[in-house]
């Protein structure tokens, strides 16, 4: 009986804690894009500094993302709802989305090279250095997030989530949201900042 008491406390303990550390990994997520964001906009006032316009999959990229968020939110209600199918499909869906958009940046990275702009060698400049190298730093938290996906697909299939017990689910919902809303960030910032 005291065992099971401590196993109960354990699990309660680990669930008040695990949003916290999202969180913070979060915020220090954020601080790093800022870093970065701030950089280029420090390096705009190189005379070596060369104004582009965004490749056209970044564009269709953003909508993916969103949508992707879309199909989240709704899995999520429907979990809530006890409609485990249409949760599951849609939790699919964002991961389909998901690599999707990974598909599409490096679409937009073939774009920019297309037209002569390269990350790295003698024809790089600094601005496509930046936006490509900071594009690839989201991309990666983006596989992170499919890789989340993966995960909570794999708990969804164990009917580890239920209405009343969704935490797993509200994490990896947190991480991907949080991705989602940096790459809007970013998109809008390479738009209205060149």
């Amino acid at each position: 009986m005291k065992e099971q008491t401590l196993e109960q406390e354990y699990i309660v303990a680990k669930n008040k804690s695990a949003k916290p550390m999202l969180w913070i990994a979060i915020i220090s997520m954020v601080m790093f894009f800022a870093g970065l964001t701030s950089a280029y906009v420090i390096s705009m006032k190189r005379d070596d500094w060369v104004s582009f316009e965004l490749p056209q999959a970044f564009y269709v990229s953003t909508v993916l993302i969103v949508l992707s968020s879309i199909a989240l939110l709704l899995s999520q209600y429907f979990l809530k709802k006890s409609k485990r199918q249409l949760s599951l499909l849609l939790v699919v869906a964002t991961f389909v989305l998901g690599l999707v958009f990974v598909w599409q940046q490096y679409v937009g990275f073939n774009q920019l090279k297309s037209i002569g702009l390269y990350f790295t060698g003698p024809e790089s400049t600094v601005s496509t250095s930046f936006i490509i190298g900071i594009t690839f730093m989201h991309v990666l938290h983006i596989l992170a997030g499919i890789i989340v996906l993966l995960v909570v697909i794999y708990n969804h299939f164990r009917f580890k989530y239920k209405p009343n017990d969704l935490l797993g689910f509200e994490l990896g919902a947190i991480f991907w949201h949080f991705v989602d809303i940096l790459w809007i960030y970013l998109f809008f910032f390479f738009y209205f900042i060149r």
